[in-house]
């Protein structure tokens, strides 16, 4: 019964997976050619190593079943397992030429084999005789054999009595016919049918199936897993005992049993104590943490839903793997250096580690509480966070072609990386435009950043600016719209004159203005607005010399002058209209006073009005402080409402 539920069970798990593992069987079989169906004890060359015999081997070459014996090499036409018998050919037989067998075989080179035995009652002896025979039926001519002085013959058995005088053997083969020239057929049609040999039966032991045993289960770990290797062990021990019944040595069907049930014995004790055990474990933790962990899952959901964009916050060891253990070096700000880095989802991100800048922490929670709130296609967004100990850092989205300067300033060799047509300048003019501007009016707090200049405007793959880098933001409420001095920081040639002295004015979101226009004449001059290496002294100040120019213009055009010299004349043409246009929103930018400045909102609507309704501003320098009405034109509404804040001794 024991045997049959097995083997349902075995037929069940190999019909769905396929395995073919069984040493004893069938189902261990081989092909060669036309020979189907090789199983054990034969084997071909190359098979698994618990199938078969290797005294029994075979190889297949160019589909021909090669049996190799110590006295010849042989073809097998053919396999009989009931009874025990193959059919094989003289390999120098088959090839069609006409030749002497390659292995003289005799009764006794059959004996002392120690694997096979001859089945096959007939002999044919070949024969060279000098003289032609021509009266006597048991000498079979070959006439293709023949040569000018000697004949060949074929005669039947291995003792040939009254052999002719001129005569003399050449060599044997077993035949399974008996040669004489009463047969029409050709002798080497006969001879290419072979003969018959048995393997001994007998070697099927006790020993033999251990053995067989044994290599089978060397390899039954590379089955392939667990699960295939149970099902291996089950089919080994099954054919283990199937092989010692059926073997004729049927006494050892006893040992065999022992020997499995004390395997089993030992293998059950050896699965409970390091996989079952180990498993129950492992459930039991699993059960009892997650019923620890509903309520915490319940808070942590709480949370998501109440702090739907609140940058996620990473451990040291994870940001270290998220930059490959900062390899790539992107940059040096002044907080710390920038890495660029890959997240678990594949999203490329710039990693800014934060050095010791401020003892408390300040600048980074600041960052922190800032970005985190802010959502705007033309802002850098902040996507993580790291505070473990001393180590603190900043995950940005990352923005492939880098910062504006390196785009509208010339390199040493006087070219730059990309040349941005008019058009271009005005849509990255007007993107920084609607960040700054998203900043000041559309977060919660106001956000002034304190730090506008090229290299903290960033390009993403289709050159659309971002602002970045807000170490030097603070955040004030809506209602409040001046900030302390203790505070404000900035970049020279970039920083607004109220950040320097308060005589110009209180600080407010109209430094942010300040610093933009600075940016904004930049993009339209493609110079830095200080350049002592000018050919012409007026040049050096970018700002002063191009408002010099456009207001030249203004005054030709609505003078209607008629007779333009030529100077003047070079002067209307060299300048764009899109230039213009830019260079006078800059110039409102970057009046003295602040109240003088226009809003971003407002800096908005002019980059986006047409550049002939703009207005000509007054010269923003030193020597030019005095209000015009003009100016009246683009002051905010705001500023009314602001506090002067008392310069502090």
């Amino acid at each position: 019964m024991k045997f049959v539920l097995c083997s349902i069970l075995t037929f069940l798990l190999f019909s769905s997976t396929g395995l073919a593992l069984y040493p004893f069987k069938e189902v261990c079989s081989s092909s060669c050619g036309q020979l189907k169906n090789i199983h054990p004890p034969f084997r071909l060359k190359g098979d698994a190593s618990y199938c078969g015999d290797p005294e029994y081997e075979l190889i297949c070459d160019q589909n021909h079943t090669i049996l190799n014996l110590s006295f010849g090499k042989y073809y097998v036409a053919s396999i009989s397992y009931n009874p025990n018998e193959l059919q094989v050919v003289d390999v120098g037989l088959t090839s069609g030429v006409c030749r002497f067998p390659l292995g003289s075989i005799t009764p006794r080179t059959i004996k002392n084999s120690k694997r096979y035995e001859l089945i096959s009652p007939h002999w044919a002896s070949f024969v060279n005789c000098v003289d032609g025979i021509q009266d006597d039926t048991n000498y079979r001519p070959v006439p293709c054999l023949h040569k000018n002085s000697s004949f060949v013959y074929v005669v039947s058995g291995y003792e040939v009595k009254e052999l002719k005088p001129s005569c003399g053997f050449s060599a044997m083969i077993p035949t399974d016919s008996f040669m004489n020239k009463s047969l029409n057929e050709d002798v080497f049609q006969l001879l290419q049918r072979g003969f018959i040999i048995s393997w001994i039966g007998d070697s099927k032991t006790f020993g033999y199936c251990f053995a067989a045993y044994f290599r089978a289960s060397t390899s039954v770990f590379n089955s392939g897993g667990i699960y295939q290797s149970i099902v291996y062990i089950i089919l080994l021990e099954i054919g283990f005992v199937e092989c010692v019944y059926e073997s004729k040595d049927p006494s050892g069907l006893p040992l065999a049993i022992a020997f499995i049930l004390a395997l089993n014995l030992f293998l059950f004790t050896l699965v409970g104590r390091f996989i079952f055990a180990p498993i129950c474990m492992g459930v039991f933790i699993r059960y009892q943490y997650f019923h620890m962990l509903v309520p915490v899952n319940a808070i942590e959901k709480f949370l998501r839903t109440q702090k739907p964009l609140t940058p996620t916050r990473y451990a040291y060891t994870e940001i270290s793997t998220i930059t490959n253990h900062f390899k790539e070096k992107l940059g040096q700000g002044g907080f710390g250096s920038v890495f660029k880095g890959k997240l678990p989802n594949g999203q490329l991100v710039a990693v800014k580690m934060l050095g010791n800048s401020n003892c408390n922490g300040e600048d980074f929670i600041n960052e922190v509480s800032t970005i985190g709130r802010i959502h705007h296609k033309n802002i850098v967004q902040l996507l993580g966070y790291c505070s473990d100990g001393s180590k603190r850092a900043l995950v940005y989205e990352y923005m492939p072609k880098g910062s504006l300067d390196k785009y509208i300033f010339s390199s040493s060799n006087g070219t730059s990386r990309h040349t941005f047509t008019w058009e271009e300048r005005k849509e990255i003019s007007l993107g920084v435009a609607q960040g700054i501007d998203y900043l000041h009016r559309g977060c919660d707090m106001k956000i002034v950043h304190f730090d506008i200049k090229p290299q903290n405007i960033l390009l993403d793959e289709f050159f659309n600016p971002k602002v970045s880098d807000f170490g030097l933001a603070r955040l004030y409420p809506k209602e409040n719209s001046i900030v302390s001095i203790s505070v404000a920081r900035g970049t020279i040639g970039y920083i607004a004159p109220e950040l320097i002295s308060r005589n110009f004015g209180v600080i407010s979101h109209k430094s942010d203005v300040y610093s933009y226009g600075m940016l904004l004449l930049e993009i339209a001059g493609g110079r830095r607005n200080v350049n002592l290496q000018a050919d012409d002294s007026s040049q050096i100040y970018y700002p002063s010399w191009i408002y010099d120019r456009i207001d030249q213009r203004e005054k030709l055009v609505v003078c209607e002058i008629t007779e333009i010299g030529e100077a003047d004349r070079e002067l209307l043409g060299e300048i764009n209209e899109v230039e213009r246009q830019l260079c006078k929103v800059g110039l409102w930018c970057i009046q003295m006073q602040p109240q003088n400045r226009p809003s971003m909102s407002k800096v908005v609507e002019m980059l986006e009005s047409d550049a002939e309704n703009l207005p000509m501003p007054p010269k923003p320098f030193f020597s030019s402080i005095v209000s015009t009405p003009a100016e009246q034109f683009y002051m905010d509404s705001s500023v009314s409402e602001l506090s002067i804040i008392s310069e502090q001794d």
